[in-house]
């Protein structure tokens, strides 16, 4: 059996960032995922008896990393994970990844997957044994990340890509964008009932201010238009229209 426990800070910014701990319970050793600020992980993980053995990057954009160097100015000796193809923009990277790498924290072996499209060397981190993936900006609950450096075809694939994990893994995003997908997606697919059914919920937790998160790869194949788009052009088509809201 696999010990752990996934914790979430709200970092309550104007862009709904969450910080994702992963911890190991019986070391109680976790890694931060997109720091978005130092200090209120440090302040977290020392509220809860926690320590921080490994950082992992999704991406380089700030509201996903500025918060690294107080990590390192905390612990100096924290490997800091991220993609290799970013490495000049992350100038504190200290373990460069690839697409099919692996590595481990403690028990996890972690499998990191090449999304491009958000950025042009976005990563994402799977972990099969306990069936979760982080996913930075590329997959939203309902949505995926603007396509910012790369080409729709190229986040066409690896939104294609994320598809084939096990339908029960859980999905890890980075914001709280749910709400505002949601909606799009029902005005793309009014008639997808469970669509229906999961706005519903939506709107019910963030009412009371709770979170959304984590999905699932199988609910996103069922009301997530980004993943449900048949070709290039039909995703081409869906990113445009969002992007021109």
């Amino acid at each position: 059996m696999t010990h752990f426990k996934i914790h979430v800070i709200d970092v309550e910014n104007s862009l709904q960032n969450y910080i994702w701990l992963l911890e190991d319970t019986k070391t109680h050793e976790v890694v931060v995922v997109d720091p978005t600020e130092g200090e209120i992980v440090i302040e977290y993980c020392k509220n809860n008896y926690l320590k921080i053995k490994q950082v992992w990057l999704t991406h380089w954009h700030k509201d996903h990393t500025a918060g690294v160097p107080k990590l390192l100015e905390f612990d100096a000796s924290l490997p800091i994970y991220g993609p290799q193809l970013e490495e000049k923009k992350i100038p504190f990277l200290s373990k460069p990844l690839q697409h099919q790498d692996q590595f481990n924290f403690n028990h996890f072996n972690i499998e990191v997957l090449a999304t491009p499209g958000h950025t042009l060397g976005h990563i994402v981190f799977y972990i099969p044994n306990i069936n979760c993936v982080f996913v930075g900006d590329t997959l939203f609950a309902m949505g995926c990340g603007r396509v910012f450096e790369g080409t729709h075809t190229q986040m066409y694939h690896s939104l294609q890509l994320l598809t084939k994990l096990p339908n029960i893994t859980q999905v890890y995003c980075t914001h709280e964008y749910t709400l505002s997908n949601a909606k799009f997606a029902l005005s793309v697919e009014p008639d997808n009932f469970i669509l229906q059914e999961r706005v519903e919920h939506i709107e019910y937790l963030r009412l009371l201010n709770k979170i959304t998160l984590p999905t699932t790869i199988a609910l996103e194949k069922e009301t997530n238009p980004f993943l449900r788009a048949e070709s290039i052009e039909s995703f081409s088509n869906l990113r445009t229209l969002k992007d021109n809201l």
